[in-house]
């Protein structure tokens, strides 16, 4: 038993550090743990909002102790966070987070689904979080959930009973969760889905709680937990080679862009539920009172009388062995009427066919993306590497058309490789791309066609069916059809296969900002998604603005080749915002998509297609200074904005700082959280404190009060809050009106204030020295003003400026208003 739990130990690294979509061939003990699972006929839904909100030691510890399907359902993907790990924000922080969630799942056996609300950002109440998403229709997708996958409990990650404690919707999930847990069993409320999926009646609902909740562990100890259950989750699996603890720990691990790396935990940890809905059952036995055996089901004894004795007697040495009867228990499976219960177990039987056979199915495609309604090129491989007799009987697409039908035998180990031509069919949606962001949703809601609602990702198109026959029982088994190739260090890599557009387009400047009226080239780069394609590209541009030439044509002979046009945009004389939008004619259709692409280790690769557009903004500026130096944090795309409006940007390394490489700087900016990222920082503050001094201008963005590498970050007193303004179209107060930021060289008004996303600012001080001057003043509704979103000192001959406000967010969107207060704090005492 050591010798193979070493080996399920360095399967599973193996697994996680290899490039996703790789087949897992599991071992003997993997092989008994999903016989197990095979065993257990019981469901439990997680429940919460964000990807990273999920217990991870909980869903571990249903899924791999209790064996119960379990899956978790974030209503959101996480649009709304910030990214550890690259640039991407909002929709592509999105589709990674996603994928995390999905690579998390992989690694504790969960299943995933997701909600259409979009993560617009932080809200305090769920008040405030219903203003964005539609609550009937997330509403909607939560009980369609509950319908679709029959928990027969359900836990709540969050408290329906604390708004404004936590993030809005952090409660809003619960209060969803409260409400669908009776909804889902009336019939009347969105019959759509009771037509579809059925109604379904939740056993027990649960409110997943901790010390956190009561705001610290001396008060936790001293609740009552009358209403509680106990759970022990922190088990060894001997079959696994790992805790429970541990395996949380890697499944939280993939959360990179969150930083929320995780190291293992071993020995003894306690979950605290607390019955929301239903009977209290006794600790430790969350399904108590639920039948979970087969005998829940019409047909279930005769299955468990062959599937039980395995898994009491399973031989650990040749699992190969118990083959005959899991042949003997696939029709009995295949003929249960409950057809919830026939697919999910039909799924884990399948696949345990394969495992215990040692046969390994795959096809690939010899192109890593196709377009619509073309033809692939396709390598079916097939291999009986176990001692059972099977033979592959047929070959056909994920529509059933027969592709290959001479039935052979698979003689032991000798692989089958056979050629194959398919055509791509077109499908609905026709891309590959993430389905829910193929149309323009809202702020706060995204579009999805009705059948794809709370998927994860978008349906692979193409797929191939198996059919192998051992002796007179024929089970088909369907692959996704993948590609993959050889890459010098990594090994074998594997893509999904990809239907994409013949032909895409970009504009690598996403915000362009005309500070005169002077002529700008602005670039659109053409890519081939096929071979020999020609056409022409124009822009859409707004009203006022000249685009010079109107077209040009265009030749690609090679699929991925790309090239580059320039068009000079000239805007007009006053004032102006709008986009401009990339359009391809070519073999008499249009495209306006282009194509991004995000490549990360740890996720599968990632084709996403977005709108091919640049916002344009003509604003009334005035700057003072040139050389700027930036200071790197967390990551933000304020050098480019800046360099956007003229500046030239320079980047520090704060590790290099001296008074002599800073004094040919007009200003220096400190990117948001490089107090909480940036080590090097604690040591080089008095030397950033000192080039103020000498007349220079800091400007620090925000921080967080958690982990700050240096408690002094200014020459002040300076203590950071939690204090944040989420609405981003709340009142701002001036509250020095005549101080040389508001007024020069850009006169600020409330109009500066306009067309802000997401939100004012956050993390703001509540406390500052005498010599600050706080300049501006605002509140989320019911609030408190606060004043502390960006203050200002005068320290020796420079200035010391610190802002919460979210100028990372608010320049890369090209508002005009906040192009103008950064112009004026970069310019003060110039």
């Amino acid at each position: 038993m050591q010798k193979t739990s070493i080996y399920s130990f360095l399967l599973l690294l193996f697994t996680l550090a290899a490039t996703a979509q790789a087949p897992k061939k599991p071992t003997a003990s993997e092989i008994y743990h999903n016989l197990q699972k095979l065993n257990f006929v019981g469901s439990a839904l997680y429940i919460a909002a964000h990807p990273d909100d999920e217990n991870t030691r909980l869903i571990s510890y249903l899924v791999n102790d209790v064996h119960a399907n379990t899956a978790y359902l974030s209503l959101t993907r996480g649009d709304g966070g910030q990214n550890l790990i690259g640039p991407e924000l909002r929709e592509l922080l999105g589709v990674i987070r996603t994928q995390e969630l999905l690579e998390a799942r992989k690694i504790d056996g969960g299943q995933q689904f997701f909600t259409r609300a979009n993560d617009f950002g932080y809200s305090k109440n769920p008040d405030e979080t219903f203003e964005f998403w539609k609550k009937e229709d997330v509403l909607s997708d939560v009980v369609m959930t509950i319908r679709k996958f029959k928990p027969d409990i359900i836990i709540n990650r969050f408290d329906h009973r604390s708004p404004g404690s936590t993030h809005g919707h952090h409660t809003a999930s619960a209060m969803l969760s409260l409400e669908s847990f009776d909804l889902a069993n009336d019939e009347k409320k969105f019959p759509e889905s009771a037509k579809e999926h059925g109604v379904w009646k939740p056993q027990r609902l649960f409110f997943n709680t901790s010390y956190w909740f009561y705001g610290s562990k001396e008060k936790f100890e001293k609740a009552d937990k009358s209403d509680h259950v106990k759970v022990e989750i922190g088990n060894y699996f001997p079959s696994l080679g790992l805790s429970n603890g541990e395996i949380a720990s890697l499944s939280r691990s993939m959360h990179k862009s969150q930083g929320f790396g995780s190291t293992g935990s071993r020995g003894s940890e306690t979950e605290y539920l607390e019955i929301l809905k239903g009977s209290k059952p006794s600790d430790n036995n969350l399904f108590e009172g639920i039948n979970t055996d087969w005998s829940r089901l019409e047909g279930g004894n005769e299955i468990a009388a062959i599937l039980k004795p395995l898994e009491e007697n399973f031989n650990f040495e040749n699992p190969s062995q118990m083959l005959p009867q899991l042949l003997e228990v696939y029709p009995l499976i295949s003929n249960l009427e409950n057809k919830h219960w026939r697919k999910i177990k039909l799924a884990q039987l399948k696949q345990l066919i394969l495992d215990c056979g040692g046969i390994f199915l795959e096809a690939v495609s010899e192109e890593n993306e196709i377009n619509p309604n073309d033809n692939l090129n396709v390598t079916v491989e097939a291999v009986n590497r176990g001692g059972n007799s099977v033979a592959l009987k047929s070959i056909k697409n994920a529509k059933g058309k027969v592709l290959w039908n001479t039935t052979e035998s698979l003689p032991f180990n000798n692989k089958k490789n056979i050629e194959l031509t398919l055509h791509s069919e077109k499908n609905n949606p026709s891309y590959s791309s993430p389905y829910w962001l193929n149309e323009k949703g809202t702020v706060g809601m995204y579009a999805a066609p009705k059948n794809l609602i709370g998927l994860g990702e978008t349906p692979v198109f193409e797929q191939i069916i198996f059919e192998l026959q051992f002796g007179n029982t024929v089970i088909p088994f369907t692959k996704d059809i993948i590609y993959k190739f050889n890459d010098p260090v990594k090994g074998e890599v594997y893509r999904p296969l990809e239907i994409l557009p013949k032909v895409t387009a970009s504009i690598p400047e996403k915000v362009l900002i005309f500070a005169d009226n002077s002529s700008r080239n602005v670039s659109v780069i053409v890519r081939a998604g096929k071979d020999n394609i020609s056409g022409s590209v124009s822009l859409k541009h707004p009203e006022g603005w000249k685009i010079e030439p109107s077209w040009q044509a265009f030749e690609l002979s090679r699929k991925g080749a790309t090239k580059a046009f320039t068009f000079k945009v000239t805007p007009p004389n006053n004032q102006s915002e709008g986009y401009l939008e990339a359009s391809i004619n070519a073999e008499n259709e249009i495209f306006d998509k282009e194509l991004v692409l995000i490549d990360y280790d740890h996720i599968p690769f990632q084709s996403v297609l977005l709108p091919s557009e640049a916002k344009v903004a003509k604003i009334d500026i005035q700057k003072k200074g040139q050389s700027i130096g930036y200071i790197n944090g967390a990551g933000d795309a304020i050098p480019e904005s800046l360099r956007q409006i003229g500046y030239s940007v320079t980047t520090i390394n704060p590790s290099n700082i001296s008074e002599q490489s800073l004094k040919d700087f007009d200003a220096i900016v400190v990117g948001i959280r490089a107090y909480n990222v940036v080590s090097d920082l604690a040591f080089a503050q008095p030397i950033l404190n000192k080039y103020v001094e000498n007349g220079g201008t800091i400007i620090v963005q925000y921080n967080t009060s958690h982990a700050l590498v240096t408690k002094d970050l200014a020459p002040y007193s300076l203590k950071l809050s939690r204090d944040r303004v989420t609405d981003e179209f709340s009142d701002v107060k001036f509250l020095a009106p005549k101080h040389p930021i508001m007024n020069t060289p850009n006169k600020i008004t409330e109009a500066d204030f306009e067309g802000w996303v997401q939100e004012r600012g956050l993390y703001f001080p509540d406390e500052w020295a005498k010599e600050f001057t706080p300049l501006l003043g605002m509140k989320d509704s019911g609030e408190a003003q606060t004043k502390g979103s960006l203050l200002v000192a005068k320290y020796g001959k420079g200035h010391y400026i610190y802002t919460g406000l979210s100028f990372f967010r608010e320049l890369p969107a090209g508002v005009p208003g906040a192009f103008r207060l950064f112009a004026n704090m970069l310019s003060i005492g110039k």
